[in-house]
C-alpha cells in the first residue's frame, strides 16, 4: 500500500503552528539574513568605488565574489534554522554564522552545481538561438521541469550533512519524482501573498510572509522527503538520516507517517486547495 502526504493545506496549518511556536526567531532569521545581504552590497559597492579611484579594479572582484560565495552558504544555514522550526526544535539566529566553517565546501559545492545545471540551459538556448532563431528558447520551457525536480537540493544541502555535493541532486531528483506538479502548484499559491507585501513596502514579508513562506517550504520538503522514503523512492541510508528523524514519530501506522484519512493520494486536490 502506496503511503501518502499531508495536503498543501495541511501543511501550512502545521508551518503556521510551528512558526507561532518560535515567531520572534523566525522573523528574526529572515531579517538578519537580508540585512546581511544587504550591508554586503553597500561594502561591495563602496570598495568598488575606491578601487576605481585608486586603480584597483581587481579589489572589486574578489570580495564581490568572496561575499557572495559566503551569502550562497549562509542562506543555505538559514533554510536549515528553518526545517528545525517546522520540526518544533529550537532555531538558532546565530547558527547561520557559527555554521558557516560546518561542510563549507559541501554547501557551496552543492548550490554551485544547481547553478550550473541551469545556466547550462539558458547558455544553450542562447547560442542556439543564434541558429536557428527563438524556437531555441523553448529549452528555457525544458528546463522548468528539471528545475521543479531539483528544487529541494538546497534543503537536502541543509538537512543531511552526509550527503556529497553532486549526490543531492540527484537525492532531490529521487525525493520529488512523480510530484513535480505538486511543487508547481505550492509556488503558485504564494503568488498572492507576496503581492500584497508589494503595499507594505515589504513590512509584511519581514513579519509574516517572509517566516511562513520559509517554514512551509521546510515542511513540505520534510513531508515529501518521509513520503518518498516510506514509498522506498530513497532510502535514510542515502540520505544520512537516523530512523529517529521521521516526521510524525508517534504514529505508529506507516512508518510514522499519518495516512491520508480520505483515501487516495494526498495530491488529489491540490490543484483544487490553497
Amino acid at each position: 500500500m502506496m503511503t501518502t502526504m499531508k495536503t498543501r493545506q495541511e501543511i501550512k496549518a502545521l508551518a503556521r503552528d510551528a512558526m507561532s511556536e518560535q515567531r520572534g526567531t523566525a522573523i528574526l532569521l529572515g531579517f538578519v539574513y537580508l540585512a546581511v545581504s544587504f550591508v554586503f552590497g553597500l561594502v561591495t559597492s563602496g570598495i568598488g568605488g575606491i578601487g576605481a579611484v585608486i586603480g584597483v579594479t581587481w579589489l572589486y572582484h574578489v570580495v564581490n565574489l568572496g561575499g557572495s560565495l559566503v551569502i550562497t552558504v549562509m542562506g543555505i544555514n538559514l533554510l536549515g534554522e528553518y526545517i528545525k522550526i517546522y520540526k518544533r526544535q529550537q532555531a538558532d539566529v546565530g547558527a547561520m554564522f557559527s555554521e558557516l566553517s560546518v561542510n563549507f565546501l559541501r554547501k557551496l559545492g552543492g548550490s554551485l552545481l544547481l547553478g550550473l545545471v541551469g545556466a547550462l540551459f539558458v547558455g544553450v538556448a542562447a547560442g542556439l538561438s543564434v541558429a536557428v532563431g527563438n524556437i531555441a528558447y523553448l529549452l528555457v520551457l525544458l528546463a522548468i521541469p528539471v528545475s521543479l525536480r531539483l528544487y529541494f537540493t538546497m534543503n537536502i544541502l541543509a538537512d543531511c550533512p552526509e550527503v556529497r555535493a553532486h549526490e543531492a541532486l540527484g537525492c532531490s531528483m529521487k525525493i520529488t519524482s512523480g510530484h513535480s506538479w505538486a511543487i508547481f502548484v505550492f509556488l503558485l499559491s504564494w503568488i498572492g501573498w507576496f503581492l500584497l507585501c508589494i503595499p507594505t513596502f515589504g513590512i509584511l514579508y519581514l513579519v509574516y510572509v517572509g517566516p511562513y513562506w520559509y517554514t512551509a517550504d521546510a515542511g513540505f520538503y520534510l513531508e515529501m522527503r518521509d513520503e518518498a522514503i516510506a514509498n522506498g523512492r530513497i532510502t535514510r541510508k542515502e540520505l544520512g538520516l537516523p530512523e529517529e528523524d521521521f516526521i510524525n514519530e508517534d504514529n505508529n501506522s506507516g512508518g510514522g507517517w499519518n495516512n491520508n484519512p480520505r483515501g487516495g493520494s494526498g495530491w488529489d486536490d491540490y490543484s483544487r486547495r490553497n
